[in-house]
């Protein structure tokens, strides 16, 4: 089926056309566009994320000596640098933001597993800021002579892969992005000690969802009673109580649970709060370990893609960047699922950016390829295994 398809136009079937089309035609996205549409658009941005351009100018270099060959990798017949800064510059932003949710859905999908140990959803909520020039992306107000935005994600511990991507101003107090959760019933929520903020974890009890969250040291806590341990497994002790302070008790009025635990690895102590009485002690500090998953997740984004160099100005195009980036992190572990491909997302990842003017089958090239090589010529880089 794939005889004589580049494999860069072999892994543009796995991109759901239809439904992005859908979404141009909701917001008018190729009105008055006559040959350079949103759907090029996409695959010029994703193409530019897998090769690792570093600037508009780079990836229209990359493009331009491969022009020849354009039509059969789908980016139409009028790529300029104009075209496409102009694109990003205009076109509605929503479109590339619903087409990563809905490439978040699938990926989800077929990455759903039972291998945690703790059965159910489990999701670890964080940030990470991406640094900009203020004198260039003057909108991105941050510091004095600084700007840059925040990426606030909610990711999936079991399927590595982000369930929810909010951008704001870096500006913007990382536990005001809580109020945008939907949270699931039976869900668990991982959060570190700067989400301190009672009044919104009462919003996860009252959804009958459960988090845990790092304490801070100023916490005002009464002990009603205390659980037995085993505190040769690192815990320290597991309480039950209520807050005492004055505003907090009234924005969490109910029962919380204390845990306090000595980590051997690290040689930290830790103390969480959750409101689930039924875990084990080491459960809740298992739950807390894994949220250590978001964290590299950015790490693996801003090293093998392309969101902290942007091809554009303009906050719409910075946006649309970003869910470009996520598009293509999608597409790479929808691929390796689909394909059955035992490798890492990084590994996937390489293989592919230097073989998409390669006419291979992409399970061939997957599953053939020499991967010490491939480290070996990456050994530059840093991989981190997510999956």
């Amino acid at each position: 089926m794939n005889q004589g398809k580049y494999v860069f136009a072999q892994i543009v079937e796995f991109l759901p056309q239809r439904v992005f089309d859908r979404m141009v035609d909701e917001y008018d996205g190729n009105k008055y566009v006559k040959h350079f549409t949103c759907w090029n658009q996409l695959l010029c941005m994703i193409f530019g994320q897998l090769t690792n351009r570093d600037s508009l100018r780079d990836l229209m270099v990359a493009l331009d000596a491969h022009s020849s060959k354009s039509y059969h990798l789908g980016f139409g017949r009028s790529v300029t640098r104009s075209n496409l800064a102009k694109a990003n510059e205009v076109r509605n932003c929503k479109i590339f933001e619903e087409f990563a949710y809905h490439m978040i859905a699938i990926a989800r999908k077929v990455r759903q597993n039972d291998d945690f140990e703790i059965k159910g959803k489990v999701y670890a909520f964080d940030s990470t800021t991406i640094d900009l020039c203020l004198s260039v992306f003057w909108w991105a107000t941050f510091r004095k002579a600084k700007g840059g935005i925040k990426l606030h994600t909610l990711f999936d511990i079991t399927t590595q892969i982000p369930a929810f991507v909010h951008i704001t101003p870096a500006t913007v107090n990382d536990v005001k992005a809580m109020d945008y959760l939907v949270y699931e019933p039976g869900a668990y929520y991982i959060f570190d000690r700067g989400y301190v903020d009672f009044g919104r974890l009462h919003r996860i009890t009252s959804h009958s969802a459960f988090f845990v969250i790092r304490g801070k040291t100023n916490l005002k806590f009464n002990r009603m009673y205390s659980r037995k341990v085993d505190k040769t497994g690192g815990v320290k002790h597991d309480q039950i109580g209520k807050l005492t302070g004055f505003y907090v008790s009234q924005d969490y009025p109910e029962k919380l649970r204390r845990v306090k635990f000595f980590d051997e690895e690290t040689g930290r102590t830790f103390v969480f709060l959750t409101n689930n009485f039924d875990l084990t002690a080491e459960q809740i500090a298992l739950l807390y370990k894994n949220r250590w998953l978001v964290e590299l997740f950015f790490k693996w984004i801003k090293q093998h893609l392309k969101i902290k160099s942007f091809w554009g100005t303009t906050e719409n195009a910075v946006r649309i960047q970003v869910y470009s980036a996520l598009i293509a992190y999608c597409l790479v572990a929808i691929i390796g699922t689909e394909l059955k491909i035992n490798r890492s997302t990084y590994e996937i990842l390489q293989v592919l950016g230097i073989s998409l003017l390669d006419k291979t089958p992409v399970a061939e090239l997957l599953t053939v390829i020499d991967y010490k090589d491939v480290k070996e010529q990456f050994s530059n880089q840093l991989s981190l295994n997510l999956f």
